[in-house]
């Protein structure tokens, strides 16, 4: 790091910097575990121009969890605001082992997290998942917020790159209008919002500690929907939040339309393979 950036960072944490190392994982940011003679930071680092504010939002989303008081999440140390690059300084979470009753705690804890709700779907700003905005204007219906403030914006973002072709829109088309029959009316749920294996860790006491939270007052399945995109968690994982908090019957139809918006915020990142799991999901519904 150089003087300046190192200077900034020291003026947060109040305490001098004796030592920096690297971490690896991070697609979007630098990341890197900084040291002082009593303490130990994890320091995200982006030069982007959308950084200062995706880590302003980030800080946010880790408040809006904790303060819920049912899941670990990092504390927060502090981020600037004018400086680039942008840096976000969190509390460094040690690795532990999995506790014996790991996935049935967090399965209950996010359960918990789920019962957090709100008068309305979405949030008072909007925020990212990844490097994409993620659009958060209130709704007063599950559907609408799917729709208007999750497919939508992926969709119309695909075609302004040319990444998405016209049988494709029509077809998600068909699957709005069929979405009444098959999302449930629930409340607004607390939801971290972009729920793989890469965004939870386990602390040294053995328990889950979440991280890169893309949050919202959204639909609790979301979550659970993101959890089985890339392979799902532990089976006693979705045996714990269903005795917490049971979903309505039918939960195993309706996640591919939920992995929809994941698959095509990875369609607008990555580009690649991942429109074909897009069609071949509406083709299922259409």
């Amino acid at each position: 790091m150089n003087t300046a950036l190192n200077t900034a960072l020291e003026n947060i944490i109040g305490k001098s910097i004796i030592s920096t190392s690297t971490v690896s994982g991070g697609d979007i940011n630098d990341a890197y575990k900084i040291t002082t003679k009593s303490d130990r930071f994890f320091v995200k680092i982006n030069a982007a121009s959308f950084a200062t504010d995706m880590f302003e939002k980030e800080a946010k989303g880790l408040g809006l969890i904790r303060a819920s008081e049912t899941i670990r999440v990092p504390s927060l140390v502090g981020f600037n605001k004018a400086n680039s690059p942008s840096f976000l300084i969190l509390e460094w979470i040690d690795s532990g082992n999995p506790d014996a009753n790991f996935w049935e705690v967090f399965g209950s804890q996010l359960a918990k997290m789920h019962r957090q709700s709100s008068v309305n779907f979405g949030l008072e700003h909007s925020n990212y998942i990844g490097s994409l905005m993620q659009k958060n204007d209130k709704e007063s219906s599950s559907i609408d917020f799917l729709i208007n403030q999750r497919l939508l914006p992926q969709i119309e973002l695909a075609n302004s790159h040319n990444k998405i072709d016209s049988d494709t829109q029509s077809a998600f088309d068909k699957l709005f209008n069929k979405l009444p029959s098959i999302i449930p009316d629930e409340k607004p749920a607390l939801t971290h919002g972009d729920l793989w294996n890469g965004n939870f860790m386990v602390g040294k006491d053995g328990n889950v500690v979440l991280i890169d939270p893309a949050i919202s007052y959204g639909l609790r399945e979301m979550d659970l929907a993101m959890t089985k995109l890339f392979g799902g968690f532990n089976p006693q994982f979705y045996k714990s939040y269903e005795t917490t908090f049971p979903t309505a019957p039918g939960l195993e139809i309706r996640i591919p339309i939920y992995q929809l918006y994941y698959l095509m915020v990875h369609v607008n990142l990555f580009g690649g393979g991942y429109l074909n799991s897009v069609k071949e999901i509406l083709k299922r519904f259409s």
